[in-house]
């Protein structure tokens, strides 16, 4: 850790000593700079780019691996470090003009969970690429499209983008992302990453490599643990033994690690502890459902369905009994400012996609089906401090 991060943990404590002393170190959905223990899949990555330190296009490739692999934070510390690299070499990238050309490719990460339209891919890959933000209402996709045909020529040396989370359910699907490249120029290499096997999807129609990323072993994923809690919470928070037990329950997966460990130290928190106790991290694994939806998938979602997610979260179990009655107990919350219907097709939808399950209701009046209920599919404290976080 360096000394600035050191400075900043001193200045959250505001004078009485805290357990969490850095929400964002220890968050499931934030990627830390250097992360723990993936040489070997970094070393495939550069392997695979290197063309790039000679000033030439790398082929396309499929990265993929199963949730909570890893993906996403080697993906974009990689990509962080090597948009530095060319900015002693090159001149800024203007919309426009150009003081000089550039010797090496400029690189460019996009979230597919956020750029799921056209408009939105487009506006992610050029926004990376200026210096100004690019406007997002007044302009249509044509002119926002041929804008970022221009500059993309103009980069002799080409571009290279990394689209994450293809083929989730709220995501750019294969196909679609096939589309959104076939019409770029040629002078862009991409590397799009998933989950799906490569004998499953067309991208690798189109890919010269499948570089594969396996789950954390557990030690690495110990040391995830451990390089994350000394990072966010006080010294000695997290006891060693305790994080071989979460790596252990959470079998590779770093999310689901992280989820626990976040909420573990939440619980501790709340109860003014100055460490994790086993009763934590027992009652935090409890919580993470069994398959969990990636909390970077329902923070992703537009405002108004999270805010339908977090007065459902809160809810007293006579107002989850039914949809009936969770959609009129949300919609009359003044904050939501969501029609009854409104509330009931977001919930549906996020049903439909795997956010929220529909379960059948175990109170029934005796007549006919039993009326079904919405239980989140993610851990509701992780996401309620997260998404107040951000508020």
């Amino acid at each position: 850790m360096d000394i600035e991060a050191r400075i900043k943990r001193r200045q959250r404590r505001n004078g009485e000593p805290r357990l969490i002393q850095d929400y964002e170190s220890i968050s499931p959905i934030v990627h830390i700079e250097e992360p723990a223990d993936r040489g070997p899949v970094l070393e495939r990555l550069l392997d695979h780019l290197d063309p790039v330190f000679d000033g030439q296009l790398p082929p396309n490739a499929y990265v993929y691996g199963p949730r909570g692999s890893g993906k996403s934070a080697v993906i974009t510390a990689l990509f962080a470090n090597l948009e530095q690299l060319p900015t002693e070499q090159q001149a800024i990238i203007h919309t426009t003009t150009r003081a000089q050309p550039p010797t090496s490719p400029s690189f460019v990460y996009v979230n597919a969970r956020e750029t799921a339209s056209e408009f939105a891919f487009y506006h992610a890959v050029l926004d990376s690429l200026v210096d100004d933000s690019v406007p997002e209402h007044g302009i249509g996709t044509e002119t926002l499209k041929s804008r970022l045909h221009e500059l993309v020529r103009e980069q002799r040396t080409g571009i290279v983008i990394a689209v994450d989370h293809i083929s989730e359910p709220e995501s750019i699907q294969a196909p679609a992302l096939v589309d959104l490249f076939a019409g770029l120029p040629s002078n862009v290499s991409w590397l799009a990453i998933g989950r799906d096997d490569p004998s499953t999807t067309e991208l690798t129609r189109y890919t010269a490599e499948s570089i594969s990323i396996d789950r954390y072993q557990r030690q690495m994923l110990v040391d995830v643990l451990m390089t994350r809690a000394s990072n966010g919470l006080a010294q000695q928070g997290l006891d060693h033994s305790l994080a071989r037990h979460i790596a252990d329950w959470a079998d590779g997966n770093a999310h689901d690690a992280l989820a626990a460990l976040f909420i573990a130290a939440e619980f501790a928190e709340e109860q003014s502890q100055n460490r994790i106790t086993q009763a934590n991290v027992d009652a935090a694994i409890a919580e993470v459902p069994d398959p969990c939806v990636s909390l970077g998938v329902v923070l992703s979602l537009p405002t108004n369905r999270q805010a339908v997610l977090r007065e459902l979260i809160d809810l007293e179990e006579s107002e989850r009994s039914s949809v009936t009655a969770t959609t009129e107990a949300i919609a009359s919350v003044e904050s939501v400012d969501l029609s009854a219907g409104t509330v009931k097709r977001f919930l549906y939808e996020m049903a439909e996609s795997g956010v929220v399950d529909r379960v059948e209701a175990t109170v029934t009046n005796g007549q006919g089906r039993p009326p079904s209920r919405v239980e989140p599919r993610f851990p509701a404290t992780a996401f309620r401090r997260l998404y107040d976080l951000q508020q």
